[in-house]
């Protein structure tokens, strides 16, 4: 089985998708395209430090003058910067945002993802469905079930397909609106995850390092009202192309229930526990989200709160204070609330179903959700010093000055601005597959530069994960790709590499254009992406 697929992934590489692959493939690792960048990076800041230059900062005065502050590029390969780089790397590496928001959740979502709650909950839900509903509840579930990680793709993708075969519909149909949402569907959600703490991470380090709002810190809630919006639109744009255009493509399905569902020795139920077992796991860990949510609305409405800062008003015009201000604790606190909500659903979940026995099974699975972190915090290390280094150089808020002065001058509105960043952010996607990767390279010039256009962090934040998410589907650089064309291959043998591609590439352009018509349409309406974060923007200090 292996050797086929191997070969016809070779016999599909041709046209533009067989490029995008062999392009894709000669690409280093992310961690080595840092590293190469900083070496870039030092390349030109000494060019620039020698030819003079620099921009006006936007906000900052220079007080000898009264006219605004210069801000000059800065060789790397100067005393101070080279000091930096060697007595702060400790620093640099720890106090990257992302890093912190990132461990913290992962250690619940980690216990809730071994101990099977992720597993069973998402199964549970698709197997409930009536065969009428069948596709837009596996959608449904798929974009919920990015908060489960690895889960989604292992779990729900071949489970889909055998749902589908059992309701005498194409298998290969349940796979396609599966990978869709879980996938394409990756930024779509009802409730802020482990993605906007990574995220929003490297956001608040871009912010931070342009020093263009030194008020500004990130709030994991910060595109929740927008996710939402994306999933009531993403939801019916996925059910209608699976009915409407790939299941007709794939004609009527007469392999029967179970003629892939038992292939290269796997059980035709990927949720391995017990039906009745899990019911009652399931009961349990409802119980303890019930628990979190209680603790948290307790923390807020209950005399003298935690989560509710009453003298946050103090001292500040009415007109410039609000309801989000004084709540700005309670968003803060969310990161804390999500690892609360999954290591308590997957504890209460595994205890009920014998997964997890004594207090030293809970520990050993929060070990082995660090341990899958490994890569990720080498990539942490190298992104770190790449966005400090950004920012010693000036190179990042130099270019977005100058960058937004460009665009200014071409004219274009803004929501059409956030529009070509979703196509740019796309088209990207194709080749690096990293969303924390491609964020903190892009993040470091694209936020400050549209912050000075009156866009705001959040705005900048929720275009990128339109265009991040959307092309993951037809990407064979997507690590999880080679595994949905495994899972294709159990129902139809001869599905090959172009056979996937093909078929998810509608999926692919209607979630692309829709997304780009929600942002622009959002920016226009002026609606909030979150609580207490609006798409628009005004540099402190500007009075614009």
């Amino acid at each position: 089985m292996r050797g086929f697929a191997m070969a016809e992934a070779a016999a599909a590489q041709t046209g533009i998708l067989g490029w995008v692959e062999r392009t894709g493939n000669r690409l280093p690792d992310p961690v080595f395209i840092f590293f190469y960048l900083i070496i870039a990076l030092v390349v030109i800041s000494v060019i620039c430090a020698v030819a003079g230059v620099g921009a006006f900062h936007p906000t900052q005065i220079d007080e000898a003058t009264g006219q605004s502050l210069r801000i000059e590029a800065v060789s790397l390969l100067a005393p101070d910067n080279i000091r930096l780089l060697w007595t702060e790397m400790p620093k640099t590496f720890t106090h990257f945002h992302p890093l912190g928001y990132v461990l913290v959740v992962m250690l619940g979502a980690g216990v809730a993802e071994r101990s099977g709650f992720f597993a069973a909950g998402m199964a549970k839900a698709v197997k409930s469905a009536p065969t009428s509903l069948l596709t837009p509840v596996v959608a449904l579930v798929a974009m919920l079930g990015n908060h489960a990680a690895d889960a989604g793709y292992v779990v729900l993708i071949p489970l889909a397909g055998i749902l589908f075969a059992a309701a005498g519909r194409h298998p290969l149909a349940g796979i396609a609106a599966a990978f869709a949402g879980v996938s394409g569907g990756f930024s779509a959600n009802i409730s802020p995850g482990q993605l906007d703490a990574l995220l929003f991470g490297i956001t608040e380090e871009a912010v931070g390092a342009s020093a263009l709002d030194p008020t500004w810190s990130a709030n994991i809630a910060g595109n929740w009202y927008f996710i939402s919006a994306m999933t009531v639109i993403y939801l019916p744009i996925i059910w209608w192309v699976t009915d409407r255009v790939i299941e007709p493509r794939l004609g009527a399905w007469s392999g029967g229930a179970s003629a892939g569902a038992d292939a290269d020795g796997l059980s035709p139920d990927p949720s391995a526990e017990d039906g009745e077992l899990a019911s009652k796991g399931l009961r349990a860990a409802g119980l303890a989200a019930l628990f979190v949510v209680a603790l948290w609305l307790a923390m807020v409405f209950a005399p003298g709160t935690p989560l509710v800062d009453e003298a946050a008003c103090d001292g500040i015009a009415a007109a410039d204070c609000s309801i989000h201000t004084e709540l700005r604790p309670l968003y803060t606190s969310l990161v804390a609330g999500f690892f609360l909500l999954f290591l308590l659903t997957g504890w209460a979940y595994g205890r009920a179903t014998g997964k997890i026995k004594n207090h030293r099974d809970l520990v050993d699975m929060m070990t082995e959700s660090m341990k899958d972190m490994g890569y990720y915090l080498v990539l942490a290390f190298a992104a770190a010093h790449f966005v400090a280094m950004f920012g010693w150089s000036n190179l990042g808020l130099i270019t977005a000055v100058h960058g937004a002065a460009g665009i200014q001058s071409t004219g274009l509105p803004l929501p059409i601005v956030l529009g070509l960043m979703v196509l740019f952010a796309g088209l990207l996607n194709l080749f690096v597959g990293s969303a924390s990767a491609k964020w903190a390279l892009l993040a470091p010039i694209l936020v400050p530069m549209l912050m000075l256009l009156g866009i705001s962090p959040e705005g900048a934040t929720a275009a990128y994960r339109v265009g991040d998410s959307a092309t993951n589907i037809i990407t064979p650089l997507m690590v999880y790709f080679p595994l949905i064309l495994v899972f294709a291959q159990r129902w139809q043998k001869d599905f090959g590499l172009g056979s996937l591609t093909a078929m998810m590439l509608p999926y692919a352009v209607w979630l692309l254009l829709s997304g780009v018509l929600l942002i622009v349409a959002w920016f226009y309406i002026g609606l909030p992406l979150g609580p207490d974060a609006p798409v628009s923007y005004v540099l402190p200090g500007t009075g614009g």
